[in-house]
């Protein structure tokens, strides 16, 4: 009987070392890029001790944000991009960037109702001048442009979900009668006359922000009939697209009001934007078309005084359901999210630089995901996929693109930044839940811990500096020791 106890106790106690021995040896693929050398595999192990001070400490029971989805803008310069490529290199790119078994895994898309900076050239679904029972309303254009594009990515991932926004209304809905801002005698035809709605000689001005003048006038006529019919015509594009097969899930009244734009694009005050949000746009959603929802957005102003005055009208909260920040918009995400946390928030266009392609712009965006996830983004689009011959828009701006396209050659080139978005998106999938992160603005370290749905940890972490890095990271009662080369960008995965 005693030799029974002994050896049940020894084989008790053998189980029970196998058992600390594997979660002592827990291991972690780990993933890294550098310039020049993308995607190397290697391996890292937990240990008991820390080498040093952990920048983060995680034990799994954090309450953090439930991402939902990574996305993509569809407009009309990719999808001639897309174009000049061979069809097989077609569907390679589309693979690998919307399937769920790609490299990047898109789940939902972005469009722009009318035209935009990306759009071969200008125009709106009505353009006919007191056409207030939209008559005349039609998506023929987009048939022949983002419809395609869309539905190509569709055939990847028949389940995407998406969005829209307009950048410009019909021009005889505003005031200066004219799809951009204001006039650039290089860019558009506007009269520079016309300028003079913008700021009417207003000398306020504060270099600290963007913008650094408010506009000072909606360029969106504020009279009722054009409202309502504006309101009427968000409807009748989501039914237009539903027809197609493309269902849009939710909307944002204007794209960057604060961006007074010689491309499309209309200005917008605090009043204004509540006036239509609240009156108009928002009541007739909800009666031709309540599935769908209405965030505020995009928000590209850092001046946190204007967004607060329209979130803190007492009529916004059965007005919208979220809010879009992108660019200068970025800044004061966690300011207000604190103020308003029975919101959703969502990060709207990733920055797009200035046509480099290089690694500065891939370490760029490796941290705008880190601060948008960290501070509570539930969504992340991306600006262009896919741009051609040093992805110009319109107006002459040189934009970047994770996939950069010669048109000569007939070739494609993934960049740099196209590796920093994979280091995410491939292993961040809908789902996933924040845990902590830290920002690298200081160190220039930024890093990111997650859950994913099959409660394995995921750590994101990046090394912008001229030397090696040695960091810790505490997860539960173990340590990730690790050393992050000069420049790299890694993802570190639960085996």
């Amino acid at each position: 009987m005693r030799n029974i106890v002994k050896k049940t106790t020894l084989v008790s106690s053998l189980v029970l070392a196998l058992s600390v021995n594997s979660m002592y040896a827990q291991s972690f693929e780990w993933i890294s890029s550098t310039e020049g050398n993308t995607w190397q595999k290697s391996k890292a192990k937990l240990q008991t001790n820390a080498a040093q001070t952990p920048i983060l400490d995680v034990n799994g029971s954090e309450e953090g944000t439930v991402f939902k989805a990574w996305g993509t803008c569809f407009n009309e310069l990719g999808w001639d991009a897309l174009n000049m490529l061979p069809r097989k290199e077609q569907e390679t790119i589309l693979h690998k960037l919307f399937s769920p078994e790609g490299e990047l895994k898109f789940t939902m898309g972005r469009f722009s109702m009318n035209a935009n900076d990306y759009a071969r050239d200008w125009y709106s679904c009505d353009e006919v001048p007191g056409d207030f029972q939209l008559k005349y309303f039609n998506i023929n254009r987009d048939k022949t442009t983002l419809i395609p594009f869309i539905k190509a990515a569709q055939q990847y991932n028949p389940n995407m979900t998406f969005w829209m926004s307009p950048w410009s209304p019909p021009s005889w809905m505003k005031i200066n009668h004219y799809y951009s801002v204001r006039s650039d005698r290089n860019q558009n035809q506007m009269s520079p006359l016309s300028d003079v709605a913008l700021f009417e000689g207003s000398k306020e001005k504060n270099t600290k922000v963007f913008p650094q003048q408010l506009a000072v006038n909606d360029y969106f006529i504020q009279d009722p009939r054009y409202l309502q019919t504006y309101a009427n015509y968000f409807c009748k594009f989501i039914d237009a697209y539903k027809q197609q097969g493309i269902a849009i899930s939710m909307v944002m009244f204007q794209n960057e009001s604060w961006s007074y734009t010689n491309y499309p694009g209309c200005a917008w005050t605090a009043e204004g934007i509540i006036r239509f949000n609240t009156e108009y746009l928002a009541p007739t959603l909800k009666k031709q078309h309540p599935e769908i929802k209405l965030y505020l957005g995009t928000i590209n102003t850092n001046r946190y005084d204007v967004i607060d005055q329209v979130l803190s009208d007492p009529r916004m909260p059965e007005t919208i359901q979220g809010v879009g920040f992108q660019w200068e918009g970025g800044q004061i995400l966690p300011k207000l999210r604190a103020k308003y946390p029975q919101y959703k928030y969502v990060q709207t266009e990733s920055e797009c630089g200035w046509g480099s392609f290089d690694w500065k712009a891939a370490e760029h965006t490796f941290g705008l995901m880190n601060h948008y996830l960290g501070n509570g983004c539930e969504e992340y689009t991306f600006w262009n996929a896919i741009l051609y011959d040093g992805g110009f828009s319109g107006w002459g701006w040189k934009q970047n693109a994770l996939i950069h396209v010669d048109s000569k050659a007939g070739t494609a080139t993934y960049t740099p930044e196209y590796y920093a978005v994979q280091h995410y998106s491939h292993y961040i999938t809908p789902g996933s839940k924040i845990l902590a992160y830290k920002t690298g603005k200081e160190d220039k370290t930024p890093v990111l811990v997650v859950m994913t749905p099959q409660k394995k940890q995921v750590a994101i972490a990046g090394n912008f500096n001229e030397k090696a890095k040695d960091i810790t990271i505490k997860l539960g009662n173990r340590y990730l020791n690790i050393t992050l080369q000069p420049h790299s960008l890694n993802t570190f995965v639960e085996k």
